[in-house]
């Protein structure tokens, strides 16, 4: 009976120790396959998890081998970034189409200079909200077999 007890006490303590160790923030429960929509002032506390961020799209910034959008807020006080790199990405277009459209980018949120980011190369992690049908969709979810998009001349300051 001693014997019983003593691994019944040692098998409660292993079940709670892992528990005990974790300050990462659990994510509110949903279903298995759908990743959990936060807000892009949520991001930074989901970093390394696959997540839907919402956001409206404040600032397009087009350079030779990257797109950027910031969402919710112009560069450097954007509290979340969307990063296209020409050439890994199945999908080219006019960027500029998405500036102040509130959209959704699912995928793996990743700290880049303590700032949460997540790198699309797939057309369907982004998703622009409230368009119904497919022709008012903007022409950067359009797949192409095009090359990597020219770079347009914005008033951006040519830091990032």
């Amino acid at each position: 009976m001693r014997a019983f007890l003593s691994v019944l006490v040692v098998l409660t303590f292993a079940i709670k120790l892992p528990a005990a160790g974790t300050n990462a923030p659990t994510p509110p429960k949903t279903s298995a396959s759908a990743p959990v929509k936060i807000s892009t002032g949520e991001a930074d506390k989901y970093y390394d998890q696959e997540m839907v961020v919402t956001g409206r799209v404040a600032q397009v910034t087009i350079r030779p081998n990257v797109t950027f959008l910031n969402l919710d807020k112009a560069y450097p006080n954007s509290p979340f970034t969307v990063v296209i790199f020409h050439g890994h990405s199945s999908f080219y277009g006019d960027a500029n189409a998405l500036k102040g459209k509130s959209i959704e980018i699912r995928g793996k949120i990743k700290n880049y200079h303590d700032k949460p980011e997540i790198a699309l190369d797939r057309m369907n992690q982004l998703t622009v909200l409230g368009l119904t049908t497919s022709t008012n969709a903007p022409a950067i979810l359009q797949p192409t077999n095009a090359p990597a998009p020219t770079v347009q001349a914005t008033n951006l300051p040519d830091v990032m």
